[in-house]
């Protein structure tokens, strides 16, 4: 095994790790929390899956990027929620429940939205892209499905072990993330410099902007509700953008250094919001207690 297919596996291990604990801290409730809800799993898929790409589309043409830059990018916004998101939202003062049920009920949706939207893709690029279903519901039922069952499915059973094994779980899966991306980082740094300075720092910070400020409006009077939908709407999953697009472009270095690129870059512009939305639920729950 070389060692490139070494660091992927290890980040993968890392991400399915970060899921289980998140599902050690979870309940049956939590992952169908939008199926109670159909009007919020509306606008989450319309803000996530349709709105996000098409801002996408719309802001790397407009800044003349190269075509597989592009499509990394856009695949990126067609990807489910990642694995680290749930511990941030609820950091950032969002509700729990509805991230792990947005995490559950974006990895459903992507098994058919994401083959069909990269046909559309591939008319669009006039290239001939495709992702069988098959790839994109093993990858997302091993990386985020099954070990987000297997979590709830433990703490359903023995809530104190499953609380008790959550925190170590989390931290092992941080460690080895931490442990798989410094190499990554090292390998795609050159193709990542060859992506700085063309535009493509300013897509992806566009890009954050459009996806906080579609997925604020569109998380309803909520507020809570409207800090889950900004940031899931502007960070996703870069495991399965990475398998989208290597099974397109096998060997193209560049697409890693995007999705790469867009997760740092997008981290960082998220900041302020998350922020913002923390001192706001801070201030909220100070008033409940003095009222």
């Amino acid at each position: 095994m070389s060692t490139s297919a070494i660091i992927m596996l290890a980040l993968k291990a890392s991400l399915a790790l970060m899921v289980l604990g998140v599902g050690l801290q979870s309940t049956t409730r939590d992952a169908t929390y939008l199926v109670r809800r159909p009007g919020l799993l509306a606008r989450s898929l319309l803000a996530m899956s349709v709105l996000m790409p098409l801002l996408a589309v719309i802001l790397t043409t407009t800044f003349a990027l190269t075509p597989v830059v592009s499509l990394a990018l856009i695949a990126l916004t067609l990807s489910p929620v990642p694995p680290f998101l749930p511990g941030k939202v609820v950091r950032a003062g969002g509700d729990g429940s509805y991230v792990v049920g947005l995490l559950t009920a974006t990895s459903l949706a992507a098994i058919v939205v994401i083959p069909i939207s990269v046909s559309l893709l591939g008319l669009l690029f006039g290239a001939s892209l495709q992702v069988r279903p098959a790839i994109i519901m093993k990858l997302v039922g091993a990386s985020i499905l099954i070990p987000l069952g297997i979590g709830i499915g433990l703490r359903a059973v023995a809530p104190a072990a499953a609380g008790r094994l959550a925190k170590p779980i989390t931290l092992v899966s941080s460690v080895v993330l931490v442990a798989a991306l410094i190499p990554l980082l090292i390998a795609a740094w050159p193709a990542m410099r060859s992506l700085i300075g063309n535009g493509t720092l300013v897509a992806i910070v566009g890009m954050t902007l459009a996806g906080l400020g579609v997925g604020h409006l569109l998380g309803g009077p909520d507020r809570d509700h409207r800090t889950v939908l900004a940031l899931a709407t502007a960070a996703r999953h870069p495991a399965v953008a990475i398998a989208i697009l290597t099974a397109n472009f096998p060997g193209e270095q560049r697409v890693a250094a995007a999705v790469v690129l867009a997760l740092i870059v997008g981290a960082i512009a998220s900041v302020p919001y998350a922020a913002w939305s923390k001192r706001r639920s801070e201030r909220r729950a100070a008033v409940q207690i003095h009222a």
